[in-house]
């Protein structure tokens, strides 16, 4: 399991032996079974998720069906808006295969940062990339049809 997440780290930052073990210390790794809830609706939460191995989905509950809103497969992470708000949950996250996660939080974060000041670049530089592949995600909602959403869907997340 670490190395997976070390390979990942290599791209951004080169990491010491001191400092993988560092993070092995932090008891992050955790494997969880297929259609185990992570979060449910109106559950507050600290966690963040970053996926090894496995799928998580995000997913409300209206009118008492599932509307799923994301996908989060191997090296994709998921911080919910209500680790940042500290409110409850407005949707449910569960684990669509067997899955193993790195579980983080913000003090933990903050632990590791101090500790290593180049892990605060790499999540700048995590944190620039993401936003801007929400922002192009976004673009694509906004300009396509529901029948073209699904095949780009199809095509840019086959697994």
């Amino acid at each position: 399991m670490e190395d997976i997440l070390f390979e990942f780290i290599s791209k951004y930052i080169s990491l010491t032996e001191n400092e993988k073990n560092a993070i092995i210390s932090l008891d992050i790794f955790h494997s969880f079974k297929k259609g185990t809830i992570l979060l449910k609706e109106g559950q507050k939460s600290k966690d963040s998720y970053f996926v090894l191995k496995g799928c998580i989905r995000t997913y409300y509950i209206k009118d008492g069906e599932e509307k799923t809103t994301a996908f989060y497969t191997e090296m994709e992470g998921l911080t919910p808006p209500n680790v940042l708000t500290k409110t409850p949950s407005e949707y449910f996250i569960n684990c669509l295969e067997d899955s193993i996660l790195v579980i983080s939080n913000a003090e933990m974060s903050a632990e590791v940062n101090i500790k290593f000041p180049k892990f605060d670049t790499m999540c700048r530089l995590l944190s620039e990339e993401l936003l801007a592949k929400h922002q192009i995600d976004f673009d694509e909602f906004k300009t396509s049809s529901s029948e073209e959403r699904y095949k780009n869907l199809l095509q840019k997340r086959p697994d």
